[in-house]
């Protein structure tokens, strides 16, 4: 792949993309539905039920078991794989973008449909669940930098 530090950030957004290639998407999806119902449902118990917290609570959680789990096994997959998942360990709020940025995405017809908070207040709830999701996936993935090993 070259010399990784010189790189478009089309580059860097399809080596995130290839990182997360097999990232744990069933368990991802499972974990963030499992705690969307939870939520929800103690929600509903003590009588304060917020279906839109819950969603987006669901939302930033699947993204964050799908990018921990890619880059926790940096040696699994293919050649590509292998190569995206450690350049993601080496630049840790480079990769840290994309969940952030599915997070945003899946979160915002959420916050449009069920919370009426209109176009522009949508919009800041999606990126600031977002923003959260970019810290902690930052965070999470910089904790795990040891992983990484460096590939000539």
């Amino acid at each position: 792949m070259g010399d990784m530090n010189e790189i478009s950030r089309r580059d860097e957004v399809s080596l995130s993309g290839a990182a997360l290639r097999g990232a744990p998407w069933k368990a991802a999806a499972v974990g963030g539905g499992v705690v969307t119902a939870a939520s929800y449902g103690m929600g509903m118990i003590t009588g304060g039920g917020d279906l839109v917290w819950a969603l987006g609570l669901g939302i930033s959680l699947f993204a964050l078991i799908a990018a921990i789990g890619a880059v926790s096994k940096p040696e699994e997959g293919d050649r590509v794989t292998r190569q995206a998942r450690q350049w993601s360990l080496r630049h840790p709020w480079k990769f840290a973008l994309l969940p952030a940025g599915i997070t945003a995405v899946l979160d915002y017809p959420v916050q449009l449909v069920l919370d009426g908070e209109g176009v522009f207040g949508s919009a800041w709830h999606s990126l600031w669940h977002g923003a959260l999701v970019y810290v902690i996936a930052g965070i999470l993935t910089l904790s795990m930098r040891g992983r990484a090993r460096t590939t000539r």
